[in-house]
């Protein structure tokens, strides 16, 4: 039998080491994108220290945090975060409470009894809400949900904190919803036949072992909500009330952080205190979205990693 010549040898050898070297390749651009937003988010954290380094040296970060007045333009100025910060608080729990209720029966709904064409109708619906630019909801918010809250609760305004928050909280449902639907859908098919097989219902099967084994992803799924609620902006500009002080329930106006500083970066000096105090509230703000995210990315690669199939 003639033996393979070395020139043929070497031709099957080159897809091999072209692959391996096209391997090497990527994995050293994916380990360079990873390196590269991890130095992005650095320097956004860097940029937000610098610019409130005034604040924090004249003021005190412990001062801004705990200060009840918010009175940037007095003599001497005012710079209590706590109107903003019950502010958000409000807005984001009226959100939450809206979201996580419907965002994870609609999830369980998908993953657990909804036929397929059904099933790929409402991942279209999601990604749509999802893709809806906020100051259109903003608008609708206006329009609907305002005048409705005005008359039900007779409120001299229906620009309050709870407006906000129902908005917002429609605006958070495709996160929870996708995230939720995800951590349910890596849950083994073996666990829901094994249910089945001991008698237990599709419902029984879905709240006994379903559920529990997708907690955590469920929970990641709530924290990602949380932060995507914390971090709006227009809709809050536009609904909640921009009230200076601090609200009592979520039937007041409100001003939330993000508020704040998209109504007040504006009209401040380069530079000045007021500037720097604004820089100081976002770089609070970003600490508090930072550690959400980071603790919903832990728990959700935790549930990853336990079901991975």
């Amino acid at each position: 039998m003639p033996q393979p010549s070395s020139h043929m040898t070497a031709r099957r050898s080159r897809p091999g080491a072209f692959s391996r070297a096209a391997d090497a390749v990527v994995r050293r651009a994916i380990a360079l994108c990873g390196w590269l937003a991890i130095a992005i988010l650095g320097a956004i954290f860097a940029f937000l220290l610098v610019n409130a380094m005034r604040a924090l040296r004249e003021v005190g970060l412990v001062h801004m945090i705990g200060g009840t007045d918010w009175y940037p333009t007095t003599d001497p100025p005012s710079f209590g975060f706590l109107p903003s910060e019950a502010g958000s608080l409000w807005v984001t729990g009226v959100a939450l409470l809206l979201a996580v209720p419907v965002g994870i029966a609609a999830a369980v709904y998908l993953s657990e009894f909804a036929g397929r064409r059904l099933k790929n109708l409402a991942k279209s619906v999601v990604e749509f809400m999802a893709a809806v630019p906020s100051v259109v909801l903003g608008l609708l918010g206006v329009a609907f949900i305002a005048p409705v809250i005005q008359k039900t609760f007779h409120l001299e305004s229906g620009l309050t904190a709870v407006t906000a928050g129902l908005v917002v909280g429609i605006m958070t449902l495709p996160t929870i919803i996708s995230i939720s639907e995800d951590a349910l859908y890596s849950v083994p098919a073996a666990l829901r036949q094994g249910s089945l097989a001991l008698g237990n219902t599709n419902w029984q099967t879905t709240y006994k072992v379903v559920l529990p084994a997708a907690s955590s992803g469920i929970f990641a799924a709530v924290m990602l909500g949380l932060g995507r609620a914390i971090g709006e902006t227009m809709v809050v500009l536009m609904l909640a009330g921009n009230s200076g002080i601090i609200p009592k329930t979520p039937l007041e106006a409100a001003r939330t952080m993000t508020g704040t500083i998209a109504q007040e970066m504006g009209e401040v000096v380069r530079g000045g205190q007021h500037y720097s105090v604004l820089f100081a509230m976002g770089l609070v703000l970003f600490g508090i979205t930072f550690a959400v995210n980071l603790a919903a990315d832990v728990v959700l690669e935790r549930q990853r990693k336990r079901w991975r199939r």
